[in-house]
């Protein structure tokens, strides 16, 4: 474990093990963790949630598993995986390994688009790949199946028919960021996990494991990686201030204004939709959602410097209408109005 994930680590347990949920740190914040004992507690009764991480202020007030593994241990974190591998993208676009987002799969990639596909592939942009407006049927939901049973993802996610023009309607699918993961190994000549850790991992101090290739050796862009509920927090509080941690710019500021820019619009969950991160309000603020099944999420509130980490059984499902819609009201009702100025 790198050092600085054990030091939080070693935080988290002494207040899980003390009852006082804070760390030393937090006692120059405004927000002490008593301030978040209700949100805790309605936390608890939720069977599926596993792990809640609450920072404000850059002090971490509450990190406690109510059941599932402990702070410091990777866990799958589902779709998050989407918005970690947007940040990859910004990051590379700040190294110029692409030109810009505006770039196309025919510039950046041209080796993974297969003879047979639609001539209009060729010009998908970065955006329309990160904004899942690529315009391709969906291999998700009821298609993830028999995409991840092909011999080729990268083409079989290519050769979908255009069910929507580029750039238009937002077409939930964990394809397209296959695509944008294998155009960015093709652009820079590492990995996705070599770019996560050099990129992102590194700067952080957080471990990034392997997790699924597909047959062609790309990692799977968009779902199936893991990380600790400690790790995220740093990634949200990183996000949160502007790309800078502890003095370190891992994403440059306009990256990040630009992925918290709403794009378009999810027709599931209603919440719109930026470079990753899927956007809303609550309780009279501005929230930016990073989503994964099961109920894995960074939940950023800028106007109250607040990160929080929520990770649930990842076998279970998540709808708005469910338990999603529980997370939300935590967030809403309890988190949000506690961590008030």
């Amino acid at each position: 474990m790198p050092a600085m994930a054990q030091t939080d680590f070693m935080v988290a347990r002494r207040t899980v093990l003390s009852g006082m949920l804070g760390i030393a740190a937090a006692r120059r914040a405004p927000a002490g963790p008593e301030r978040f004992a209700a949100a805790a507690d309605a936390a608890r009764k939720l069977n599926q949630l596993h792990c809640l991480v609450i920072a404000q202020d850059g002090a971490t007030v509450f990190a406690e598993s109510f059941r599932g593994p402990q702070p410091d241990r990777p866990v799958n974190v589902k779709s998050v995986s989407k918005t970690l591998v947007a940040s990859v993208t910004g990051a590379a676009i700040d190294r110029g390994v692409v030109p810009g987002i505006g770039a196309t799969l025919g510039d950046v990639a041209p080796g993974l688009i297969p003879p047979d596909a639609d001539p209009r592939v060729a010009g998908l942009t970065l955006e329309d790949l990160v904004t899942m407006r690529a315009g391709l049927a969906r291999t998700s939901g009821p298609n993830y199946g028999a995409w991840v049973a092909s011999p080729n993802w990268v083409a079989y996610a290519l050769r979908q028919p255009f069910v929507a023009d580029p750039g238009a309607a937002m077409l939930y699918s964990t394809g397209s960021y296959h695509v944008l993961g294998a155009a960015l190994a093709e652009a820079s000549g590492q990995n996705l996990l070599a770019m996560s850790r050099d990129w992102i991992g590194e700067p952080l101090g957080i471990d990034i494991p392997p997790w699924t290739r597909d047959p062609q050796g790309f990692f799977l862009g968009g779902n199936e990686m893991a990380l600790s509920p400690l790790a995220l927090l740093r990634f949200g509080e990183m996000v949160r201030q502007h790309g800078n941690w502890r003095g370190t710019q891992v994403l440059s500021s306009d990256w990040v204004q630009e992925s918290l820019r709403p794009r378009t619009r999810s027709p599931y969950s209603g919440l719109a939709y930026g470079y990753g991160w899927f956007l809303g309000r609550g309780d009279r603020t501005t929230l930016a959602l990073a989503r994964g099944y099961g109920g894995q999420v960074v939940a950023l509130a800028p106007a109250r410097r607040l990160t929080v980490v929520i990770t649930s059984d990842p076998t279970r499902p998540a709808r708005s209408a469910g338990y999603f819609g529980d997370l939300m009201a935590l967030l809403t009702e309890k988190i949000l109005p506690a961590a008030r100025s």
